[in-house]
């Protein structure tokens, strides 16, 4: 791969190359595949995406294409406001644009474009790792054109800009974002440069839509090892502008001298911890806003030391307001991470005490089918030096998840409904919508949650008849003959 001179002709033996080849030879197009399919062919990264650049006209190439493959059961949309064109089927996803070369105005991201060379096509990509360039031309057909040492660059796992990275930085503040994603997702280091020239642009950052910078932000949370992003956001300052409440964990505060670890590295520890178990990227986000809470609840308490009384709770109230701010979706997704914050704390209260089956069907009741979830995120969780400790804790988890089963297998808590419904409480006591219905349902939970009645209907009935007598309620009419 080091050899200016060598052939990639390899990475382009599929026929979809062969036939791009055969539309330029056809049209007298000089074609190219360019940017970060080149860069993952090269690394033997799996990549379905794949740019194609041609000198003239993108949507007018992807025609003549589409009529090659009339045969293929793909689909062609065409951009003409952006002078693309995608092709596309189950398995493959092509964008077609002419080459061009863009200039910029300093309130906006979106670039005033022309129609250029190859060169300058090569100039306004990002980094160097994404401006090479495979020929698909009969004459020079799989050859490397690397105007920038690209090709060095990646092998040294170097994230750099083609050009001036204040110019490449202020002019597109994304590509700030993007180089700590590269650098993440593919464990490179941001040059000195480029990384220097990102902290003096940093503000430039906030002309970027929310929508934007979080789709980076995911990307980030998706890598194998999350903190790498995270860590750079930091040292660049980026993270205190897109995201100030996680910045806001960093530090350690002594008093007396006792201090409190540093929730933000503590955090990075646990999502990393996270990403080694799962891809589930909304359990990884609820390991970056588990402590979220700590600089609101953190107090001092002469006996106790630092205390985050409530962290929890706190934090999961916190999330609704932050995923509005930072675009994140507000639907079921959010609901789960807030159920994961809130949660966060109850195994790892079970692990210090004794384990009790009351408190393990409420667990049970109260994560539903994301129990397995919370215990995955409970045990990231254990981050502490000290080894005996963190033995003593993963041990006690294996005893609560062991009562989790035996408890699940006997009283079926997980997702279970009340043997009564609502409704039926108000047709046996002719109750409207009241206060009295909402009090006797929580007592047959209760009842069921503290093992006094098991999950079956009779004896929850037989509950609630008694349960109603203190409330100076009986059946109407021939309820509770017809229930016994």
């Amino acid at each position: 791969m080091n050899n200016s001179n060598y052939n990639y002709k390899i990475y382009l033996s599929s026929s979809i190359f062969t036939d791009i080849s055969d539309v330029a030879e056809e049209t007298n197009m000089k074609t190219y595949v360019i940017g970060g399919y080149v860069r993952d062919l090269l690394l033997k990264r799996p990549s379905k995406d794949i740019d194609i650049v041609t000198l003239g006209s993108g949507i007018f190439f992807a025609e003549q294409l589409r009529q090659k493959w009339y045969k293929k059961h793909v689909h062609l949309s065409v951009f003409r406001n952006y002078g693309t064109a995608q092709i596309k089927n189950k398995d493959i996803e092509i964008e077609l644009v002419g080459a061009r070369k863009e200039s910029y105005r300093k309130e906006s991201r979106n670039p005033i474009v022309e129609d250029g060379t190859l060169e300058d096509d090569q100039n306004r990509r990002d980094f160097t790792i994404n401006a090479l360039a495979l020929s698909l031309n009969k004459k020079d057909f799989g050859e490397l054109l690397d105007p920038f040492n690209g090709l060095s660059d990646l092998e040294n796992k170097i994230i750099r800009t083609p050009l001036d990275p204040d110019i490449t930085f202020s002019d597109d503040p994304l590509r700030m974002m993007r180089a700590v994603r590269f650098a993440t997702q593919l464990n490179f280091s941001i040059s000195p440069d480029a990384f220097n020239a990102l902290q003096r642009n940093k503000e430039r950052i906030k002309i970027i839509s929310k929508e934007r910078i979080v789709d980076e932000l995911n990307k980030i949370v998706s890598s194998p090892k999350p903190s790498i992003g995270f860590l750079l956001l930091d040292k660049s300052g980026l993270l205190s502008i897109i995201f100030p409440e996680m910045a806001a964990l960093k530090g350690v505060e002594i008093k007396k001298g006792k201090g409190h670890k540093d929730n933000f590295y503590h955090t990075l520890m646990v999502l990393d911890n996270v990403a080694n178990k799962t891809d589930n990227l909304w359990l990884r986000w609820a390991a970056v806003f588990h402590d979220i809470a700590k600089p609101q609840t953190k107090k001092w308490d002469n006996l106790l030391g630092w205390t985050f009384h409530n962290h929890n709770f706190i934090g999961e109230k916190m999330i609704p307001h932050i995923f509005r701010k930072m675009k994140l979706p507000l639907n079921e997704k959010m609901k789960y991470v807030q159920k994961m914050v809130s949660l966060h704390m109850r195994p790892i209260v079970l692990a210090e005490e004794e384990i009790t089956d009351s408190a393990v069907r409420r667990l049970l009741f109260d994560a539903g089918d994301d129990i397995d979830d919370l215990m995955l995120l409970c045990e990231a969780d254990i981050t502490s030096k000290n080894e005996v400790k963190v033995k003593k804790y993963l041990s006690n988890f294996q005893l609560v998840r062991q009562k989790l089963h035996e408890i699940e297998e006997k009283d079926r808590i997980r997702n279970f409904q009340p043997p009564i419904s609502g409704e039926e409480i108000m047709k046996i006591f002719d109750l409207p919508p009241s206060k009295e219905v909402g009090l006797i349902k929580s007592a047959i939970k209760d009842a069921l949650l503290d093992g006094k009645i098991s999950n079956e209907y009779n004896e929850a009935y037989k509950f609630m008849l008694d349960y109603a007598s203190t409330l100076g309620l009986t059946p109407k009419g021939k309820a509770e003959k017809e229930n016994f």
